[in-house]
């Protein structure tokens, strides 16, 4: 069985992943894939340079994401032509990890992506788990872990999907704007429900 977990920005998909992974549960984080499929030598990087020029490119020839990002938040065409350059690549090797976890065993295995919904992801899932925290929290903690100011934060989770039709495709919601007891204890019941799903 593949859960798929999902949230806007800064609403804590890793920090779930890693709980997840203390019951013994895998997962396939698409934001990893994501930078794998742009790492140099990859055809997707050099898409990219060739379209947006030096600016998008570091010194050592590796992405320069903050540049990449700023064009493509300011120009929803330039952000539909990035998706297509990188999505159907990510897809691809997204299936391979999750084939690979399953041959290993796992009672269940996670799907991490921030655009499950947005890709299409959602069908690879046969669950999708929406973490969810209220916006005013998304925007703090982005603005403080991604060091953006306060515009740059509303205008990324205003990019996203909205948090009411994330909310509505959802199989299950996880409230991740408590404490690590509260995270931990819906965690437990989640994963003694997958696996009892799993073997049904």
């Amino acid at each position: 069985m593949i859960v798929g977990v999902t949230g806007g920005i800064a609403s804590g998909k890793s920090t779930v992943a890693r709980a997840f992974a203390a019951h013994g549960i895998p997962w396939v984080d698409a934001d990893d894939v994501a930078r794998e499929v742009v790492e140099p030598g990859e055809p997707a990087l050099n898409d990219i340079a060739e379209r947006f020029g030096p600016p998008v490119l570091l010194a050592d020839g590796s992405l320069n994401r903050r540049a990449l990002r700023e064009i493509v938040f300011a120009d929803e065409a330039e952000r539909r032509w990035l998706e297509g350059v990188t999505h159907p690549r990510i897809r691809q090797r997204i299936l391979a990890h999750l084939a690979r976890l399953q041959a290993e065993g796992a009672p269940y295995v996670l799907l991490v992506s921030p655009l499950l919904f947005e890709s299409g992801q959602s069908e690879l899932a046969d669950r999708c788990l929406v973490i969810d925290v209220p916006e005013s929290l998304q925007i703090e903690r982005t603005a403080a872990r991604d060091d953006v100011d306060e515009a740059q934060a509303r205008a990324i989770v205003a990019a996203q999907m909205p948090r009411s039709e994330r909310l509505a495709r959802a199989d299950d919601v996880l409230d991740n704007s408590g404490g690590e007891a509260a995270l931990a204890a819906q965690i437990a019941e989640l994963d003694r429900r997958y696996r009892q799903m799993a073997t049904t």
